[in-house]
C-alpha cells in the first residue's frame, strides 16, 4: 500500500484524533511458533492477493492507513512472551535506492522474516533538535520476532550498512544499538552532552555511551 497526503479536506473527520475503539483483540500471548518463516510467508502471500485488482485507488482517513495494527487490540501478543524488535533507519536518497535494496537483500539472505514493513520519504527541512532522527532521505521500519542472537546479529549487520552510507538508526525504538552506531548516527552528540543533567541517566544512555562515558 502506498499513499500521498490528500488535497481534499473532510472537515467532519479531518481533525478526528486516533482512537482505540476496535472490538477485535488478541486475548492471550500466542505460542512462539505462530510467527515463523512459513506462517509469515503464508500471511504475506494471502494479504497481497486478497485484492483482486492489480491497482486500486481510493481516498481514506489517515487513521487506518498510519495505524493498521491498531485495528486489533493487544496485537503485540502475537509475538508471544519473547516479544519483537522494531528496527528503523533513515538513509540518504539515491537514484536507485541502492542502500534500501542492500538492506532488503541482506534480510532475504538471512531468511529472517519481518512481519511488517513501512517505507517513508523524509523532506528536506532540517530538524532543530541536536539528536533528531529525521534527515533528507528514505526511512524503513521493520518488525522482527525476537529470535535471540540470530536476529541481533542481523540487525548489527544492517546497522553497518546504514552507517556506511551516512544514515541513522532510530533511537526511540531501539533496544540493542551499539555505542559506535549511535555516535556515528548523531554527530551533534558531543555538543548535546553539555545540556545533560548529571543526576539523570537511563539504560539506553549507558548502553550507547559506554556506561555513560561518551567519547571525547
Amino acid at each position: 500500500m502506498r499513499a500521498n497526503h490528500g488535497s481534499k479536506l473532510d472537515r467532519n473527520n479531518a481533525k478526528r484524533l486516533h482512537e482505540d475503539s476496535s472490538w477485535k483483540t488478541i486475548p492471550v500471548e500466542m505460542p512462539h511458533f505462530l510467527l515463523s518463516k512459513i506462517t509469515i510467508k503464508a500471511f504475506n502471500t494471502f494479504y497481497y492477493h486478497k485484492q483482486f485488482k492489480k491497482k486500486q485507488k481510493c481516498e481514506i482517513h489517515y487513521d487506518p492507513f498510519f495505524y493498521p495494527l491498531d485495528a486489533i487490540k493487544h496485537w503485540n501478543r502475537l509475538y508471544g512472551r519473547r516479544g519483537f524488535l522494531q528496527w528503523q533507519c533513515v538513509v540518504p536518497k539515491t537514484r536507485n535506492n541502492e542502500t534500501i535494496k542492500a538492506i532488503i537483500n541482506k534480510i532475504a539472505e538471512s531468511k529472517l522474516a519481518s512481519f511488517l514493513a513501512v517505507l517513508k520519504e523524509f523532506g528536506a527541512v532540517r530538524p532543530q533538535g541536536m539528536l533528531s532522527f529525521p534527515m533528507p532521505g528514505v526511512t524503513l521500519a521493520l518488525d522482527f520476532p525476537n529470535l535471540g542472537q540470530n536476529i541481533f546479529r542481523l540487525l548489527d549487520e544492517l546497522d553497518e550498512i546504514v552507517v556506511a552510507e551516512g544514515g541513522r538508526i532510530y533511537p526511540a525504538k531501539d533496544a540493542r544499538m551499539k555505542s559506535q552506531t549511535f555516535m556515528a548516527s548523531f554527530s551533534d552528540f558531543e555538543q548535546f552532552t553539555k545540556y545533560i543533567d548529571p543526576k539523570f541517566s537511563s539504560s539506553f544512555y549507558r548502553r550507547v555511551t559506554n556506561n555513560g562515558e561518551h567519547a571525547g
